[in-house]
């Protein structure tokens, strides 16, 4: 089975041709606060860092809307928070 990690992982590779992309399930630190998945199985909130040209010439919330709308299914179906870090190869 697919962990929620590697979808995440292939979804915006697929999506965004990252240069740089790093995913970190953060769960952990988060366990019995709200949006804890009652099994304890994690994979509910994730840090991710994306670089890529597709972020170029687009507002911080422009690009929030992009990996929101790839990672719906994800977020509708377990993962309850994202931590986002987008930039553009460039960005200062």
């Amino acid at each position: 089975m697919t962990t929620y990690n590697e979808r995440i992982r292939q979804k915006v590779t697929a999506a965004f041709q990252p240069t740089h992309l790093e995913v970190v399930d953060d769960s952990g630190s988060h366990a019995g606060h709200a949006g804890a998945h009652p099994d304890g199985g994690g994979e509910t909130h994730f840090n991710v860092a994306i670089e890529s040209a597709a972020f170029a010439g687009k507002s911080r919330v422009e690009r929030q809307r992009l990996v929101y709308a790839v990672l719906a299914d994800e977020l509708k179906e377990r993962v309850h928070a994202l931590s986002l870090k987008l930039s553009a190869p460039g960005d200062a």
